[in-house]
């Protein structure tokens, strides 16, 4: 497997991660109700918006190796 591939696989696990992360933040935070299992709160943030920030910044870095990369 070569970089560019990589990159893309890391790139579309990050997406798929980023839709399921923000749908449980946006779910904690707009009808403060858990989709799945218990809320838990850390710092005043659900834990799952934490999750989201990472897979945003694993998207971005993946993206721009990938523009590096060519």
């Amino acid at each position: 497997m070569n970089s560019k591939t990589a990159l893309n696989t890391i790139m579309w696990i990050s997406i798929v991660g980023i839709l399921f992360s923000g749908y449980l933040t946006f779910t904690e935070l707009t009808a403060q109700t858990c989709a799945v299992g218990g809320c838990k709160f850390m710092l005043g943030l659900p834990t799952c918006a934490y999750g989201l920030m990472m897979y945003l910044a694993v998207f971005v870095i993946a993206l721009i190796g990938r523009k590096n990369s060519s």
